[in-house]
């Protein structure tokens, strides 16, 4: 009995390693369309902003990765930061407050805020701002 004991404790550990490993590997392609959500702007920012949670429904993935799209008139509201986040921006022009001091951002602008720092950034002219943002799962706000 003892020994059978034993062998169904392996296999049971065996099979929680091999699902482990199974949730880890391979790839997951996902196309923007499908997840799609119109939401008001974060941190009440305001106006209406759409976001695509990339990957957010992968076992073990730590990171958060999404896209999110800055209608006219939108905004992230300005917010303290408990973890590092990063934004990128990839098309548009946008006012970022940092801490109290507002510049202007467009492509190509990269913006990483440290733990303890505060921000918030708005859609500025007539064309969407679409960013990257990108920081560990366990720092939502």
């Amino acid at each position: 009995m003892k020994a059978f004991l034993m062998g169904l404790a392996f296999i049971t550990t065996s099979s929680l390693a091999l699902a482990e490993a199974a949730a880890t590997a391979g790839y997951v392609i996902e196309n923007e369309a499908a997840i799609a959500e119109q939401q008001p702007g974060p941190h009440k920012g305001g106006g209406e902003t759409t976001g695509y949670p990339f990957f957010a429904d992968v076992p073990a993935m730590d990171l958060v990765f999404k896209k999110r799209v800055l209608h006219p008139g939108s905004a992230i509201g300005y917010h303290e930061q408990h973890k590092d986040e990063i934004y990128y921006v990839v098309s548009g022009t946008g006012e970022l407050t940092m801490n109290g001091e507002r510049s202007k951002v467009g492509p190509g602008t990269a913006i990483l805020t440290r733990p303890g720092n505060s921000h918030g950034l708005r859609q500025i002219g007539n064309e969407d701002l679409v960013i990257f943002i990108v920081y560990r799962k366990d720092a939502q706000q």
